[in-house]
């Protein structure tokens, strides 16, 4: 008959400010559970209250707005603003500005994270941690810095004597070019095991049949990470567009509001500003199961 071990390990994983009997008690029970409900209401109130008050300012009068702000409709409802706001200033037209400057920065920035960082973990070239250590250096230089050179460098691209001013890739080319997701995606590339990518090598696997068919699919839970901060980016975006897109009708939504700011009612306004934060709000939870989804290294080892 085998020996029952005791089970402390498990107690030891639950030891906390508290002990397991103190827990259990009714008194400290009820506190720890106030507690967790008051800070989870208040992290709601927190996060959500901004965004929810534009939803509400989104749909009320400037009046309403104007004299009782926190008030809850005291003279009904405007949900004319949101028809106003998307088809009489051009929303729709800027809205499909700000998806492709956003849809090309995610390319871009997803194809240059997972090859740099696929080269710099996996292949492991001769001069890798040089390589690495050149890229966290980038990563020490303000933004504000580089912005002189970089619009010289868009404005008349070395080799190529051509302009980038008025074209998305001005935009997009920048934002692909970012240390930050090349580390991140590295490190992530470091933790994963090194016999799946052996075995794979010894079956006849190439550099590229390794990268697409091994890597990539048990890497869904940090592609997911990068594609989540490179559209939040690229949505939020106000300077390099601006600098980059003097057209009218190429400028996304961050560069458009602020000068139908001076034009328009602010109810109007407010419902083009819910708009523009309810979108990508949507497209995360709706595809947030994609991104983030998966164990990542599940199946790849099998015991």
């Amino acid at each position: 008959m085998p020996e029952t071990q005791p089970e402390t390990s498990t107690i030891e994983d639950e030891r906390g400010i508290l002990s397991l009997y103190e827990r259990r008690k009714p008194v400290y029970k009820r506190t720890i559970t106030v507690t967790e409900v008051g800070l989870l209401g208040f992290l709601v109130v927190i996060g959500l209250g901004p965004l929810l008050w534009l939803g509400k300012a989104a749909i009320t009068p400037t009046r309403d707005t104007l004299r009782e702000p926190m008030a809850l409709w005291p003279n009904g409802f405007d949900f004319a603003n949101l028809g106003t706001a998307w088809n009489h200033e051009n929303l729709d037209h800027y809205f499909l500005n700000t998806l492709a400057v956003a849809g090309g920065s995610w390319a871009g920035q997803l194809l240059v994270a997972t090859t740099a960082g696929y080269a710099l973990s996996v292949l492991r070239p001769r001069y890798g941690k040089i390589l690495t250590a050149m890229v966290l250096g980038t990563m020490l230089v303000p933004a504000v810095v580089l912005l002189v050179p970089l619009y010289l460098t868009v404005l008349d691209v070395p080799g190529l004597q051509i302009s980038l001013i008025n074209s998305f890739w001005a935009v997009w080319l920048p934002a692909a070019a970012s240390p930050f997701n090349v580390i991140l995606v590295k490190r992530f590339f470091d933790n994963l095991p090194r016999e799946v990518f052996e075995a794979a090598m010894v079956d006849g696997a190439g550099p590229f049949r390794l990268f697409w068919s091994i890597v990539l699919p048990m890497s869904r839970p940090i592609l997911g990470v990068v594609s989540v901060f490179a559209v939040v980016a690229a949505w939020k975006d106000f300077l390099w567009p601006l600098l980059v897109l003097p057209d009218p009708d190429k400028q996304p939504l961050s560069v458009r509001l602020p000068v139908l700011a001076e034009v328009i009612q602010l109810d109007v306004l407010l419902a083009a500003l819910f708009i523009s934060t309810l979108i990508p709000v949507v497209l995360f939870l709706v595809f947030q199961r994609f991104f983030l989804r998966g164990a990542g290294l599940s199946g790849a080892v099998k015991g």
